[in-house]
């Protein structure tokens, strides 16, 4: 038998940072850049369309041409060899997950490579940029297509499934998150209640360092692969 069951790993941005894209809340973050009230809410949505599609056209072509690092090879690694169950959580809207092997990541904050349909609702696979002039490849709908991503204020996906993961695991790793943005902020707390142990692997502490009981700080390309085999050696 495992050390542990029922692994619930959670991802997030600096996970992805060592594979050219951009974390969102450090020095030079994307949200110091942009201003998110524009870009990443359904108002600034309202308000000027064209800038959040062009907005979120440039992520996706820059998450299309990135590669997965070693941290996420890792991860991939762990979910095919580990003897028990493994889940992956993810904020992050790229496909690294899945380009480096994962199965069935859960996207909690959407898919870059997916827009939906504000008319039917129809979410599509999308590697092309959307503008105001993009129909609905379903309900054919021009000007309706926005990106499948969470913007601040709507309502996280898969949530009843993640809580129930959480309530059931006994080791939670967070990875690369910067412990500010709830829900995902308040997921070790959920874990904790359930009696996992909780790991932070990050570059430095995050806002919520405390809350676990292991911290392991460095580039997630050094101490995801690291934990990994720790975890595969167990």
């Amino acid at each position: 038998m495992p050390a542990f069951e029922r692994i619930v790993i959670l991802t997030g941005a600096g996970l992805s940072a060592e594979s050219g894209l951009g974390t969102f809340r450090d020095k030079d973050g994307l949200w110091t850049k942009y201003d998110l009230a524009e870009v990443a809410t359904p108002q600034g949505y309202a308000r000027n369309p064209s800038l959040v599609l062009d907005f979120y056209n440039t992520r996706r072509r820059n998450a299309l041409a990135a590669r997965p690092n070693a941290a996420h090879e890792a991860l991939a690694r762990l979910e095919r060899d580990y003897p028990g169950e493994v889940l992956t959580v993810t904020q992050n809207v790229d496909g690294l997950h899945e380009a480096a092997g994962s199965r069935s990541p859960i996207h909690m904050h959407g898919e870059l490579a997916k827009a939906l349909c504000l008319s039917c609702d129809g979410r599509h696979p999308w590697l092309d940029d959307i503008s105001l002039d993009t129909c609905c490849p379903g309900c054919s709908a021009p000007g309706r297509m926005r990106p499948d991503v969470v913007w601040f204020g709507e309502m996280p996906y898969h949530m009843e499934r993640i809580e129930e993961a959480l309530g059931n695991c006994d080791l939670f790793v967070s990875i690369g998150t910067s412990g500010t943005v709830y829900p995902a902020a308040g997921f070790v707390v959920s874990a904790r209640g359930a009696g996992a142990h909780t790991v932070e692997l990050n570059l430095e502490p995050s806002d919520g360092a405390s809350l676990f009981a292991e911290r392991v700080q460095g580039p997630a390309t050094q101490v995801v692969p690291a934990y990994v085999e720790r975890l595969l050696q167990c």
